[in-house]
């Protein structure tokens, strides 16, 4: 596959520094322009104000770049109808020569493929409420059973079923933890009433490596709760959550097109909180992720 690695990146792997793999679906479907150019930049400048080296991963005219550039995260926040791909779509991507932003499935495979051991991103893909009609399950469950790499998020987007989406990821392998927090965040919201084992960055780091020397497949996905003055208070994101779930049944709007269009109904609903909530869960997270960067690559993990 047509993969280009960064010097940058390159350079830091090789040394072991603290690299922290960051997706571009959000730049090219979860935010619009310039917000989505802007935060990617954003996101980057805090993994390295933590002491970390981004790399973000993304498709540009068929060429997979693991450590994209200001003026190519500008040329993919500016394209028009861009692909979103998750693993299986990467060859689809680079066969016709488009531009794709990667989900959280192929963000973490491709990091894998450049031997990033942490991945920030916003929030997981999962379970879809309306499972039993669609059977709609995103791709990154999957992949995260089979990556060995630490994942930051903010839990699963509150738009999916979260308590199926934590027992499909249990018995996939998927060891999921929370960032200094019992309680499994949801996205917007810092609750969820589920509880979760609470870890700091240094006990991530140890059981990471445990993991490893033990010879355990699957990811370990950090839940990391939004910041509080930026929540949105979950009853309030269920009744904006059903309201534009019941739009998407009345446009009969299905596969790929079901998240997007969530999102941005969600956003039209809240006028606009759920974008400012979205920014800054996103930079908390490369906040956190290079913390937890640092202690991996300080224990000499392989």
């Amino acid at each position: 596959m047509n993969i280009r690695i960064s010097e940058e990146v390159k350079s830091a792997v090789s040394k072991r520094l603290p690299v922290v793999a960051l997706e571009s679906a959000i730049i090219t479907h979860g935010l619009p322009y310039p917000e989505n150019v802007e935060t990617a930049l954003e996101v980057e400048e805090t993994v390295r104000e933590n002491g970390g080296v981004p790399a973000t991963i993304g498709i540009i005219c068929g060429e997979v770049i693991i450590g994209l550039s200001e003026h190519e995260i500008e040329t993919l926040g500016r394209s028009e109808k861009p692909l979103k791909v998750s693993t299986s779509g990467i060859p689809l991507a680079v066969s016709k020569k488009s531009n794709a932003g990667t989900t959280v499935s192929a963000t973490s495979f491709l990091a894998e493929c450049a031997h990033i051991e942490v991945f920030a991103t916003g929030g997981i893909g999962g379970i879809h409420r309306d499972v039993i009609e669609t059977f709609d399950i995103s791709r990154d469950l999957e992949e995260l059973s089979l990556r060995n790499i630490v994942v930051v998020s903010s839990g699963i987007k509150s738009i999916l079923d979260v308590r199926k989406t934590l027992e499909y990821l249990e018995t996939k392998g998927v060891l999921v933890l929370g960032y200094k927090t019992q309680e499994f965040p949801t996205f917007y919201s810092r609750g969820s009433g589920i509880k979760v084992d609470s870890v700091d960055e240094y006990e991530v780091a140890s059981i990471f490596k445990a993991k490893k020397e033990l010879g355990i497949a699957g990811a370990i996905l950090i839940a990391n709760p939004i910041p509080h003055n930026a929540e949105i208070p979950y009853p309030i994101m269920e009744e904006w959550i059903n309201t534009a779930l019941n739009v998407l049944k009345e446009q009969g709007i299905t596969g790929k097109d079901v998240t997007p269009f969530l999102l941005k109904k969600i956003f039209e609903l809240s006028e606009g909180k759920t974008l400012k909530a979205n920014i800054a869960l996103i930079k908390n997270n490369a906040r956190v992720a290079t913390r937890i960067a640092k202690e991996v690559y300080k224990d000499g993990l392989d």
